[in-house]
């Protein structure tokens, strides 16, 4: 894992709506640990994954990052990475004591201006930033923010759930996890466990939700932003890799319900193909973000139209790409 410099942030305009990426880390290489299917074979039969997604060899990026969504009397930080001082089973992200809240404080986001924050589901690497080490204790790191936890994840991964089909991933519970970045939080009374279809904003011509995108875990939800006739979503894992957009049906080994899992994948695609809708993926290595369109029997990531600020108008550019098919 590699730290960026200065958290490389980015902002897309979406309506009214601001999305920002501040990233934690990426990597590259090592993907069949999570994705068994993903082998380099396989990624080099996907020519458009490179060079963004993955190089020459079939090694594939990935980034652990958080995206913050701006609207009209909202700011929402959505997956707070891996975070500090935490006790983690992976290398990388054990004890870690990366400048992450500097970056997000030099990109304009001071963490008591955020009015929400949103997990879009309870693995390490999603909850991390949650909270911060102060004088021996967590404390959240949003101390003005409510924070927004699926009621069904919660309540899964509580009851001892595990993560993959069986605790297939081997990475048992995550009681430690719930202990230094769920708990705390709780305990400050900043929780909300909320239905998977929850409507944060409608106002304005403004709407912000959660969708229900369940596999990856039972609870899991993504993030919809639907502004001015402009749309986006921030998957979380119900996509781990652009790969998944031509190779629906891998996987990755921490699902809950593989089956499952390649059926929100379906349904999101064939639903958002050929639209405008901007589709952020939460650990897709930069340029983070782009349009579904065509490719071959299934779907390829459009990132030419996903490079363009504003989702507003960007029609042409959606037909320009499907007439390149």
């Amino acid at each position: 894992m590699i730290d960026v410099p200065n958290g490389d942030p980015k902002t897309w305009q979406v309506g009214d709506c601001k999305v920002t990426r501040i990233i934690e880390m990426e990597t590259i290489g090592g993907q069949t640990w999570i994705m068994p299917q993903a082998t380099k074979e396989v990624v080099r039969s996907v020519d458009w994954l490179c060079p963004h997604f993955a190089d020459k060899e079939g090694r594939m990026k990935f980034a652990i990052q958080l995206m913050v969504v701006d609207a009209p009397g909202v700011r929402i930080a959505v997956d707070t990475c891996v975070g500090n001082d935490k006790a983690r089973p992976l290398p990388h992200w054990h004890l870690r004591s990366g400048p992450f809240l500097e970056h997000l404080e030099k990109a304009g986001i001071t963490t008591d201006s955020v009015t929400h924050v949103f997990c879009t589901h309870l693995h390490t690497d999603h909850i991390g930033w949650n909270t911060r080490l102060q004088d021996g204790k967590w404390v959240p790191t949003f101390p003005k923010a409510q924070y927004l936890f699926g009621k069904t994840e919660f309540e899964y991964w509580s009851g001892g759930g595990t993560a993959g089909e069986n605790g297939s991933a081997g990475e048992g519970s995550i009681h430690e996890e719930l202990a230094d970045s769920i708990q705390p939080i709780i305990d400050a009374g900043l929780a909300r466990f909320v239905a998977t279809d929850h409507t944060i904003v409608d106002e304005a011509g403004n709407r912000i939700y959660l969708r229900p995108t369940p596999g990856h875990t039972p609870g899991h939800a993504s993030l919809m932003i639907e502004s001015q006739g402009a749309r986006a979503i921030i998957t979380g894992d119900c996509f781990h890799h652009p790969l998944q957009l031509t190779k629906i049906s891998v996987g990755s080994r921490a699902d809950t319900d593989s089956a499952q899992a390649v059926s929100t994948r379906q349904e999101l695609l064939e639903e958002f193909c050929g639209t405008p809708t901007l589709l952020f993926g939460t650990h897709f290595a930069r340029p983070t973000v782009g349009v579904v369109v065509p490719h071959a029997e299934n779907f390829r990531l459009d990132v030419d139209v996903g490079a363009n600020d504003n989702n507003n108008n960007n029609a042409k550019a959606i037909a320009a790409s499907r007439a390149k098919l």
